[in-house]
């Protein structure tokens, strides 16, 4: 890592430290907040987490040391200074990921979806040897997944989110490998269990975190599917955790995911995991035969040589 990551990494341990806790919520909801009670600072949790305006005097020496060491303060304003990043916990960890609006194109998302992907995720995975976590964005499904696998890679296309996952790992105190990759292009290691929690929106601006690409999000989703399967050796294990476009009562990833499920003649097990998410999204262009968009778990078991 370099001085920035270093920075970053001891920044975040320190807040973990000091008791520092955050729930990140869905950018409508923090939206909402914010309109509510406004955009200046009272207290870590507004730096941090609410991603609202400080002045340098508000802020602890340490903590003002280590976030200009770590480039993550930028003016906005006479007096006026935010952070570039958010710190969220979840559970007994602290996760740094992108500040509020995540509107670049690189952004590095952690919200709602995470918190379900990660319990999804422990609740079904089998101990293996060698786990990928695709599109790891800020790591938090592989950090949460790392007691159950002897060898963690963290893979993604972005390589804004593999520095974070790096940091994220280091507060953590996880040993993983960090691999930039299109899917498991990248991943030359043998590999007995891929965790996924990919984009599934339709995004008119193309943000890696949220363009799932396809009519309605799903084509990057049916994409790892396809690719997992050609990878994963018997008993090789697949999660996905994503969204699903429910068109006229008929679940779009399902029809895709399960096709490649039976093709390759591999058990899996399909839940719906809440029935409705991100309704707000139903408004815009793209959803007009869209009902709802439900989050959704695929748990795929390999029972043929790769």
């Amino acid at each position: 890592m370099d001085d920035a990551q270093l920075a970053l990494t001891e920044l975040g341990c320190l807040l973990r430290a000091r008791g520092y806790r955050f729930t990140t919520v869905t950018p409508e909801t923090h939206a909402r907040v914010l309109r509510r009670d406004g955009t200046r600072a009272r207290d870590l949790r507004d730096v941090f987490g609410w991603s609202r305006t400080f002045s340098p005097e508000q802020l602890p020496a340490d903590i003002l040391r280590l976030g200009t060491a770590a480039g993550c303060f930028e003016r906005a304003g006479d007096d006026a200074w935010r952070a570039t990043v958010r710190c969220s916990t979840l559970g007994s960890h602290l996760f740094v990921h992108s500040a509020y609006p995540t509107d670049g194109a690189n952004a590095v998302f952690f919200g709602p979806d995470t918190y379900r992907f990660c319990a999804f995720t422990t609740r079904t995975l089998r101990p293996g040897r060698c786990l990928v976590d695709v599109g790891c964005g800020s790591g938090a499904g592989g950090i949460l997944a790392a007691p159950f696998t002897r060898r963690l890679i963290l893979a993604d296309i972005n390589p804004a989110a593999l520095r974070l996952a790096q940091v994220n790992a280091a507060i953590a105190g996880i040993q993983a490998e960090f691999v930039t990759s299109d899917v498991l292009a990248g991943v030359d290691a043998p590999v007995d269990a891929v965790i996924a929690n990919p984009p599934y929106m339709r995004d008119a601006a193309g943000r890696r975190y949220r363009d799932g690409g396809g009519a309605h999000g799903e084509a990057l989703s049916i994409r790892i599917v396809r690719e997992a399967l050609e990878r994963l050796p018997v008993g090789g294990q697949l999660l996905v955790y994503t969204g699903a476009a429910i068109v006229r009562g008929r679940d779009v990833f399902y029809d895709g995911a399960a096709a490649l499920c039976h093709a390759a003649e591999t058990p899996y097990t399909y839940e719906e995991l809440d029935p409705d998410v991100f309704g707000e999204e139903l408004d815009r262009p793209g959803y007009g035969e869209v009902e709802r968009i439900a989050a959704v778990g695929l748990v795929a078991t390999a029972t043929r040589p790769c």
